[in-house]
């Protein structure tokens, strides 16, 4: 009867006391090895995070941030690869040298927000208010901006290759336009196509 011995003679109460001291002893030890192995998960799951953090290993997935107030929030550094900012709150942002390809800024606030050598290749950047944003050294190859406000934006170096706009907008960018993209090698008054 497994760990359970009876010697010859015990019955009745002195049985059940050295049944029960046996129970509650496995009690306690299955307790104590189920705490241990929920803190030792805790304990691997926070450093794993804490590496992550601090390495920036870990890609962020595509996410959804539409329409949400994100003022003054620090995304640089990062891959947003495809995520959507539509009609978000931006404004005074960092996303200096993030990974922006194929994001969507439909209708954003980025108002003061720094994009300085940000890879916006791709992106939606209709409606979007770049008004005193920061665009040296960021590539927009390819980007739709067709109402986008670049009122007092800073375009050093930025390459605009490909980028559908209004042409008011395009004239307004070719008279502060200067640099080249020490990404792409290329001229931005060129990727204007200002004469």
């Amino acid at each position: 009867m497994g760990k359970l011995q009876l010697q010859a003679g015990a019955t009745g109460r002195s049985a059940r006391i050295r049944f029960g001291a046996w129970r509650s002893h496995s009690w306690a030890w299955g307790r104590w090895a189920q705490g241990r192995s929920r803190l030792l998960r805790g304990v691997l799951l926070v450093c794993v995070g804490a590496i992550a953090i601090l390495v920036g290993a870990l890609p962020v997935l595509a996410a959804d941030y539409n329409r949400e107030f994100l003022v003054g929030q620090d995304f640089s550094g990062r891959d947003w690869t495809d995520s959507s900012f539509t009609k978000a709150n931006l404004r005074e942002s960092n996303f200096s040298g993030a990974d922006l390809k194929g994001v969507s800024f439909f209708g954003a606030n980025l108002e003061g927000a720094d994009l300085s050598g940000a890879d916006l290749r791709n992106a939606t950047l209709d409606s979007v208010r770049f008004a005193r944003a920061n665009l040296r050294n960021a590539n927009l190859e390819g980007a739709f901006a067709f109402n986008a406000k670049f009122d007092g934006a800073l375009i050093d170096g930025a390459d605009f290759t490909n980028v559908e706009m209004r042409p008011d907008v395009q004239d307004m960018l070719c008279e502060q336009a200067t640099g080249t993209n020490p990404t792409t090698g290329r001229v931005t008054r060129d990727t204007l196509n200002c004469y």
